[in-house]
């Protein structure tokens, strides 16, 4: 790992701090990539139970590095498909600036945590391009047709008041909570059946990528199975006992 990245253990979570302050975190494919790469280690790791990604006060991520999109075929987009698969949940903290490719990685998380003056955006279209990495999808998914439309074809900015307001963050705080809150809140996440965790976040997941008749389907399927593992069984024995489980991942 580059200096690019900073990765940091807090109990079972991962903390990955996006590290180019002087390009206000732009994306290059070169940190897309060990992005990817340390999503995949964490999430390979079964002590490892919820991760958190950030930047710092002044940008999230401002964009995908401008410098790589004359290059021929433009920046590696595919590596974003090994994002979007991690199973671990990922919470977003989200300072600063998030625009671009930088908006697009905080909607590839699953939670985000946003201070109140964030700005966040898909300028694409001042340059005569559209979202590569998911944006046009994931905007529309979380604020609905007509604001997703208003902010790619204008490339209008929000803040993070009114991106929470709009549903697209969990949580708005000061801009010197943000990363505490994240933390806490993906403490709070790890201190879960990780299986139980893992099969809820595909299963909400599914909700946007299936029909509903599937989707209940699939959860109920899910549903089942964990009622069969040994952190199903725990579970439900220690609310009959009232006492507190104790997760083993199993």
């Amino acid at each position: 790992m580059s200096d690019d990245l900073i990765s940091e253990r807090h109990g079972a979570v991962a903390l990955l701090r996006l590290n180019r302050p002087k390009r206000l975190n732009a994306l290059s494919d070169a940190l897309a990539a060990e992005i990817a790469s340390a999503l995949e280690a964490a999430d390979a790791d079964d002590t490892i139970r919820a991760i958190v990604i950030t930047g710092d006060e002044r940008a999230f991520a401002a964009g995908a590095d401008i410098g790589e999109l004359g290059q021929p075929g433009g920046p590696r987009l595919e590596v974003w498909d090994r994002v979007w698969s991690i199973r671990t949940p990922i919470v977003g903290a989200v300072q600063g600036l998030a625009l671009g490719g930088g908006l697009e990685l905080a909607m590839s998380c699953d939670l985000l945590v946003v201070a109140e003056n964030a700005r966040l955006g898909q300028p694409e279209i001042n340059l005569g391009l559209l979202p590569g990495a998911g944006g046009t999808q994931r905007l529309a998914h979380a604020l609905g047709k007509a604001l997703a439309m208003e902010l790619v074809l204008t490339g209008r900015e929000i803040d993070g008041r009114e991106a929470y307001a709009r549903g697209l963050a969990c949580a708005c705080v000061p801009a010197e909570l943000v990363l505490r809150t994240a933390l806490d809140l993906a403490a709070s996440i790890a201190a879960r059946a990780p299986l139980a965790v893992r099969a809820a976040k595909s299963a909400i997941n599914d909700a946007f990528e299936l029909p509903l008749h599937r989707g209940l389907m699939r959860e109920r399927t899910a549903f089942r199975a964990l009622l069969e593992t040994a952190d199903g069984r725990e579970g439900v024995a220690a609310f009959r006992e009232k006492r507190r489980p104790t997760w083993t991942g199993a």
